[in-house]
C-alpha cells in the first residue's frame, strides 16, 4: 500500500507530496511542528500536542492553517488512510509561500502539511528491555527551544555524533555543566533515594508532552519529582537515568558518554513509567 500525506488542502501519494520552492519552512525554517504517537490505533496526548501547537503558533505570530477542530480529523484521516495502528503522526505548519524576504509577508496562507507511518512496537519494547546510552554536547541552540520549530540543524548534527558513537541520543549541556534536554527528548534522573529529577520547562528546554504525562503518572504513583537542573555527573552517578518523547515513550538510558549509569540495565521506575504510560496517556481514537 502506497503512503498518503496531506499537503494543503489534499490528500496525495506520498511520492507525489510537494510544497512550492518558495515555502517558507524550506527556505527560512518559518514553521513548527508536532509528532503524536500512535498506540494500539489511538492517537496519544492529542489534546496536549494541539495545546503546544497553538503556544508555536502565537510565539511566532502565525496563523493556523485551518480551524483546529478540522486538524483533528485531517490527522485521523491520514492515520486511517495509511492504516497506522502504531506509530506516528507528524504535522508541520509553516508561515507559507511568498517571495523571498526576511520580513513576514503580507498575505501569505499557512502550509499545512501531516504524514503518518508505522512502526514496530515490540522493536521499540525490546529495545527499551535492552536500554539505551547518550552521549553529551555542548549546548549551540538559540534561546527559544521552548518554540518546535523545523529549524533543528543543531539537533541533527547532535543525534548523528551519537550515532557515530554509537548512542541513540545527544544531551544538550550548558556551559555550567547541566544537562538541558536531548536533540529530540527530554532528560530525567533517578536519584538514589527515589527522586524523579529533569530540567524546568520555561525557556530553557521544550516543554514535553510525555514529559507532562510521565509527571502526571509519578503524582499517581507517589514518586517526587524535582524540576530542577542536574550536571553530568549527577547523572552518570543517578541510581537510573531515561528519556521521555512521543516517539520513544519512556526509554531507559543505561550508559552516559560510555559509563554505566546505575548496574548499567534498565531501571525499575523508568520500567514501570513505560509500562504506566499507556493507560494514563489521553488517547483519541482513529
Amino acid at each position: 500500500m502506497s503512503r498518503i500525506a496531506y499537503v494543503n488542502g489534499q490528500y496525495r501519494n506520498h511520492g507525489d507530496a510537494m510544497v512550492h520552492v518558495e515555502d517558507r519552512g524550506y527556505q527560512f525554517a518559518d514553521g513548527v511542528y508536532e509528532v503524536c504517537e500512535v498506540a494500539r490505533g489511538y492517537i496519544m496526548d492529542m489534546t496536549r500536542h494541539l495545546d503546544r501547537l497553538a503556544r508555536s503558533l502565537a510565539e511566532l505570530q502565525m496563523d493556523w492553517p485551518v480551524e483546529r477542530d478540522a486538524l483533528v480529523v485531517i490527522m485521523r484521516e491520514v492515520v486511517r488512510r495509511n492504516r497506522v495502528h502504531d506509530g506516528m503522526v507528524y504535522l508541520q505548519v509553516t508561515r507559507g509561500v511568498a517571495r523571498r524576504d526576511h520580513v513576514f509577508p503580507a498575505s501569505a496562507k499557512p502550509s499545512l502539511v501531516v504524514t503518518a507511518r508505522s512502526s514496530d512496537p515490540q522493536a521499540a519494547t525490546a529495545r527499551a528491555e535492552e536500554g539505551i546510552g547518550v552521549i553529551t554536547v555542548p549546548e549551540n541552540r538559540w534561546d527559544r527551544v521552548d518554540i518546535k520549530t523545523v529549524a533543528l540543524l543543531p539537533n541533527v548534527l547532535a543525534r548523528q555524533k551519537a550515532k557515530e558513537s554509537g548512542a541513540a541520543e545527544a544531551w544538550f549541556v550548558d556551559g555550567d555543566g547541566t544537562v538541558k534536554e536531548g536533540a529530540a527528548t527530554n532528560a530525567w534522573i533517578v536519584t538514589g533515594n527515589g527522586v524523579l529529577v529533569t530540567r524546568p520547562a520555561d525557556f530553557g528546554i521544550l516543554r514535553g508532552i510525555t514529559r507532562a504525562t510521565v509527571m502526571d503518572i509519578a503524582a499517581r504513583e507517589g514518586l517526587e519529582v524535582e524540576e530542577r537542573a542536574f550536571t553530568v555527573d549527577e547523572a552518570k552517578d543517578a541510581r537510573e537515568a531515561f528519556i521521555t518523547a512521543a516517539t520513544t515513550v519512556v526509554m531507559p538510558v543505561v550508559r552516559i558518554d560510555g559509563a554505566p549509569v546505575g548496574d548499567g540495565r534498565p531501571g525499575a521506575v523508568a520500567r514501570a513509567l513505560r509500562d504506566a504510560f499507556f493507560d494514563n496517556a489521553e488517547k483519541t481514537p482513529v
